[in-house]
C-alpha cells in the first residue's frame, strides 16, 4: 500500500475510523494516510483544514506514520471521494459506520456502504465498537461459485501481504454434508492456487443463516478482519437479494474489507 484515504466529517464515527486507521498503518513505512474532508461551501475550507491539521497532530503524537490532509469543495461527497482516490492513486479507503438505521447514521456512516458499492477501490469498514487488534486471523467469505474468475485475488493479496495473517476461507451452505462434492473440491483447489503462499485453511459450514454462521465463526476463531467480495449482479438480483456486506456491517464488530469482482 502507498496511499490510504480516511474520510473525516469530525463525527465520532469518522474520528474512530481515523484512529483505527492510524493504529493499522503504524509501522508500515512508505504508506501515507490521507485525512480527507468534503465541504459544501468554499468558505468552509479554511476551518476544515485547521481541524484536519489538529487531528493530524493529535494522531502523530501517538502513532508513527506519514499523514497528509486534503479538503475539497464538492457538491456530491461520493463523486468527490472517487476523484480523490483517482488523483492520489489510493490503494484503500477506510470509513466508519454506526447504527442500524438511517437516522442513527452520521454523514460519513450513511455514505460508507454507498461508496463501497462504487468499485472505485477496496474499502475497509470500521464499526463503531471495533477496537484495533493486530491482524492475525482473516476470514474470506466465499460462495465457491466460479471462484477462479470472480475472486479478486490481486487486491486481496496486496492487502494480506502487509500483515501476513492466517487466512481462513469460509463457505456456508445448508446442503453441506461430510464430504465435499466434486464441484466444491475443484473450487477449493482453484482458491489454493489463487492464494498460494498464504496457506489458506478451508471451512464448510452447514447452516441456513449465512450472516449468523460467519459471525459465530469470527468469534470462535478470533477473526480480526472479514473480507467480503462484492459480485456483479443484475438489477433483478440486486432488487431481491439481501446485501450480505450491509448486514455484516451492522451486525458484526469485526472490520470488513470490501473488494469487487
Amino acid at each position: 500500500m502507498n496511499t490510504v484515504i480516511v474520510p473525516v466529517d469530525f463525527s465520532e464515527t469518522s474520528l474512530h475510523a481515523a484512529k483505527y486507521a492510524a493504529e493499522l498503518l503504524t509501522g508500515h513505512y512508505g504508506v501515507t494516510m490521507l485525512l480527507y474532508h468534503s465541504c459544501d461551501k468554499e468558505t468552509e475550507i479554511a476551518e476544515a483544514e485547521n481541524h484536519l491539521q489538529a487531528l493530524k497532530i493529535k494522531l502523530r503524537e501517538k502513532f508513527i506514520l506519514v499523514i497528509d490532509v486534503l479538503v475539497q469543495q464538492e457538491e456530491d461527497f461520493i463523486v468527490g471521494l472517487e476523484r480523490a482516490v483517482r488523483h492520489r492513486k489510493a490503494d484503500l479507503v477506510i470509513m466508519g459506520i454506526t447504527g442500524r438505521s438511517a437516522i442513527a447514521q452520521t454523514f460519513i456512516g450513511s455514505n460508507t456502504l454507498k461508496f463501497a458499492e462504487t468499485k472505485t477501490c477496496p474499502v475497509l469498514i470500521i464499526q463503531e465498537h471495533s477496537e484495533y487488534r493486530e491482524i492475525k486471523n482473516v476470514m474470506l467469505a466465499s460462495d465457491f461459485q466460479d471462484t477462479f474468475k470472480t475472486t479478486p485475488s490481486g487486491p486481496i493479496k496486496e492487502f494480506l501481504k502487509n500483515f501476513r495473517p492466517q487466512l481462513h476461507v469460509v463457505n456456508v451452505d445448508s446442503e453441506h454434508y461430510i464430504a465435499l462434492t466434486d464441484t466444491y473440491e475443484k473450487e477449493k483447489q482453484d482458491l489454493i492456487k489463487l492464494f498460494e503462499g498464504f496457506k489458506p485453511s478451508f471451512y464448510f459450514l452447514r447452516m441456513f443463516d449465512i450472516n449468523e454462521a460467519l459471525t459465530l465463526f469470527a468469534q470462535e476463531k478470533n477473526i480480526d478482519l472479514i473480507i467480503s467480495i462484492q459480485k456483479n449482479q443484475s438489477f433483478r438480483e440486486k432488487l431481491f437479494k439481501r446485501s450480505q456486506t450491509k448486514s455484516l456491517s451492522y451486525e458484526s464488530n469485526v472490520p470488513i474489507l470490501v473488494v469487487h469482482e
